[in-house]
């Protein structure tokens, strides 16, 4: 993959992040993570606290996630061309937009805005390393390596297609 599709991709994945943001805002208004939304809710479960980072599982969040995860597969499906290289790129994609899309939402919601992107003002967020949600710094680690390994040569000698 050239640079250039690169710095493409990840400029489009956080232009999608910020229009699905400013949609999100819309739905949820001040109250985030579907606190005021009419869907059902998990508060507490083991399970969540393992894999979601201890915040609730909503119906509205429990359809969003695998939807968003469909429309970024659409092109493999659509141009019939899947690889693990491709696949790591999409997951790659997955996560920088939801951690983008998370950090719009906070940064352009007019209830919040920059100065209240803190622990104190963001309770579904229970866990912060420094200035960031530990979930930001983990996932964009995590995506850095897929876009990283999606992109490095084969061993072949040929670019990193697909």
């Amino acid at each position: 993959m050239r640079p250039l599709v690169l710095v493409l991709t990840v400029a489009w994945t956080v232009l999608l992040a910020f229009f699905f943001a400013n949609v999100e805002i819309q739905i949820e208004g001040a109250a985030g993570w579907a606190a005021n939304l009419p869907t059902w809710r998990i508060d507490h479960n083991v399970w969540l606290d393992i894999f979601w980072s201890s915040r609730p599982m909503t119906g509205y969040h429990a359809w969003l996630f695998p939807f968003m995860a469909l429309c970024f597969h659409f092109p493999l499906i659509f141009t019939g061309r899947w690889s693990w290289r491709a696949e790591a790129r999409v997951f790659a994609c997955i996560m920088l937009f939801w951690i983008a899309e998370d950090f719009l939402w906070f940064v352009l919601n007019p209830a919040y805005g920059i100065a209240h992107f803190a622990p104190r003002y963001i309770p579904w967020h229970i866990h912060w390393w420094g200035p960031a949600p530990s979930d930001y710094w983990v996932s964009l680690s995590v995506s850095a390596a897929l876009f990283w390994w999606s992109c490095r040569p084969s061993r072949s000698g040929g670019s990193a297609g697909g």
